[in-house]
């Protein structure tokens, strides 16, 4: 059985108007710039009452580190009274979404995830002792606390597109990527 690390979670809650396609296709362009495989797990549509639809998402990025460790970031979205409203910005008409929204942002490092040391008891009891001892300093301090900052990045931008909070944050440079 593969082994799994979970970071802390991170949520967002926000009521208001905001271009619900610009958040997809930020979120979508954040993840594919860091070399995340993205991809669309759950989509519900309840019907709509009259204080407007209902929608739940739950979006994926995962990316391969090495053969031996693996990131995921599951973003799960609720909204609710959702409707569509037409916006003159700039004198360009816009179609925005009207709603509230609440983000939960969970990371896990998996380790062994294509389980090749679960062939034996022997390299079980190897791979049991290798992450106890040798790599645990390694997973709890490099992989999954990397993976955590990278969630606070993908959280900030979130809150700056949304117009939550002020530009930049305390974290912008720790990783040392700029994108």
């Amino acid at each position: 059985m593969a082994e799994t690390y979970e970071t802390p979670t991170l949520i967002i809650r926000y009521k208001g108007l905001f271009d619900f396609n610009g958040l997809y296709n930020l979120m979508v362009q954040w993840m594919k710039a860091r070399r995340f495989w993205f991809h669309e797990d759950t989509y519900k549509h309840k019907v709509p009452t009259a204080l407007g639809a209902e929608q739940e998402l739950l979006w994926k990025g995962n990316k391969k580190i090495t053969e031996f460790y693996m990131q995921d970031i599951r973003i799960y979205i609720h909204l609710w009274d959702m409707t569509e409203v037409e916006v003159v910005q700039k004198g360009v008409t816009k179609k925005l979404t009207n709603a509230r929204i609440e983000m939960i942002i969970s990371g896990v490092v998996t380790i062994d995830y294509e389980k090749r040391w679960e062939e034996s008891t022997f390299y079980m009891a190897l791979l049991d002792f290798y992450r106890k001892y040798i790599a645990k300093e390694e997973i709890e301090t490099g992989y999954t606390d990397q993976l955590y900052y990278r969630m606070y990045k993908l959280h900030a931008a979130i809150k700056e597109f949304l117009d939550m909070q002020a530009k930049g944050n305390e974290y912008a440079g720790y990783l040392g990527d700029n994108v």
